[in-house]
């Protein structure tokens, strides 16, 4: 279909979802292929074999689309190739109708919308294609655009529905791989914030953790300025460690009882006297007669 005088015709209706009708009735006005975009103003649909020409199909589908580079290439192409053939029709001396239509028959005229689908199901058929309706390049488009990642509202205005409910009730079904990819797109987006807030619960915990001190006695390392106080406060223990004298005995203890040392305050008591002279004063003494 490359070859073919209508291929931008296909490539766009394939790429952008156009309709029919509005395929026929786009003019060069509506096309700005510097700012890559073209704005549909008009429909030109059939009526039995009356051509009717007016307003879009809906008031949504008065739209602008927005045209990729390489579709803008296809475009300019196109009108290079319809340049040619108004210059040939002059120098043979035949007949061209300058109707400004961008998609035009050999004399300049816009082509017919029924001899459009009738061209496409005679190139499907050449191709060797199965059976294609022209109007499934229109849904064509946008599955390619929904897979693509557009959301439904992108949709909406890229087709020119009416409302989003027609859209969504056309192509939510279409793409089982596009539900595919939201899963796993949504499961990899769960895992990955996981995977963070475990990592930095790690972290935190790995700095509020105490610091273990060395089974073989060694020094706990401490930061510049504190290492003198663990020093002073091992020296400290041990100086209470060595006033405390283990007592000999214990007060209860009945198979060895508590003697002070020191025999001070006591008086040694001898053999001729008796407990009455220890308790008289000195200087009475008993008279004897």
């Amino acid at each position: 279909m490359t070859d073919d005088s209508l291929f931008a015709f296909w490539w766009l209706t394939a790429l952008r979802g156009l309709r029919r009708g509005e395929m026929c009735g786009l003019r060069w006005t509506d096309v700005n292929l510097d700012q890559g975009v073209l704005t549909i103003e008009r429909n030109r649909t059939t009526a039995g074999y009356t051509i009717v020409e007016g307003d879009p199909k809906t008031p949504a589908g008065r739209r602008a689309i927005a045209l990729d580079k390489r579709t803008v290439q296809v475009l300019r192409a196109h009108r290079r190739h319809q340049l040619d053939q108004k210059t040939a029709a002059a120098e043979n001396g035949k007949a061209w109708t300058d109707t400004a239509y961008v998609f035009t028959r050999a004399d300049g005229l816009p082509i017919n919308p029924n001899y459009a689908t009738t061209r496409f199901r005679k190139l499907v058929q050449r191709a060797g294609l199965p059976p294609v309706r022209l109007h499934d390049l229109r849904h064509g488009a946008a599955s390619l655009a929904h897979q693509a990642g557009a959301d439904l509202k992108t949709l909406q205005d890229l087709l020119g529905h009416s409302s989003i409910v027609i859209t969504a009730d056309t192509y939510t079904s279409v793409l089982p791989d596009v539900q595919r990819h939201c899963a796993d797109a949504t499961a990899h987006l769960v895992l990955a914030a996981a995977r963070r807030t475990r990592k930095k619960i790690k972290n935190k915990a790995r700095e509020n953790r105490p610091t273990r001190r060395p089974k073989t006695g060694a020094p706990i390392p401490s930061a510049p300025g504190t290492a003198a106080k663990p020093q002073a406060r091992t020296a400290k223990r041990e100086k209470n460690s060595k006033s405390r004298v283990a007592p000999t005995s214990h007060p209860r203890d009945t198979h060895h009882p508590h003697r002070p040392k020191s025999k001070k305050g006591l008086t040694a008591v001898s053999a001729g006297q008796t407990l009455h002279d220890l308790v008289r004063p000195k200087g009475l003494e008993p008279l004897t007669f």
